[in-house]
């Protein structure tokens, strides 16, 4: 059975070597995820995946990432954020 999570790329670290790191923000959690060309260490991102979520970094999009049944990640869907004060305000305008 495969699973997702949901949230925001945080921070972006790109390397000479090709390599790239990712911090996603999810569940009041920080979680690295890391594309790499070189075999021998530990990439657990496809390479394409990996530069879809650096794009959206500053920017006002969540991700959902969903993981196949081996745990390596299969997709991603991209959507705009919500701004929970945007949407305090909305539901402070409807009621007054």
């Amino acid at each position: 059975m495969s699973n997702s999570i949901f949230g925001q790329v945080m921070g972006v670290r790109k390397f000479v070597n090709g390599d790239i790191e990712l911090d996603f923000y999810h569940e009041d959690e920080i979680t690295e995820y890391r594309y790499s060309s070189d075999p021998s260490r530990l990439g657990n991102f496809p390479k394409e995946l990996a530069e879809t979520l650096a794009s959206t970094l500053a920017s006002d999009i969540c991700v959902e990432i969903y993981f196949g049944e081996d745990g390596n990640p299969s997709y991603v869907e991209l959507e705009e954020c919500d701004d929970e004060d945007d949407l305090e305000d909305e539901d402070e305008s409807e009621t007054a």
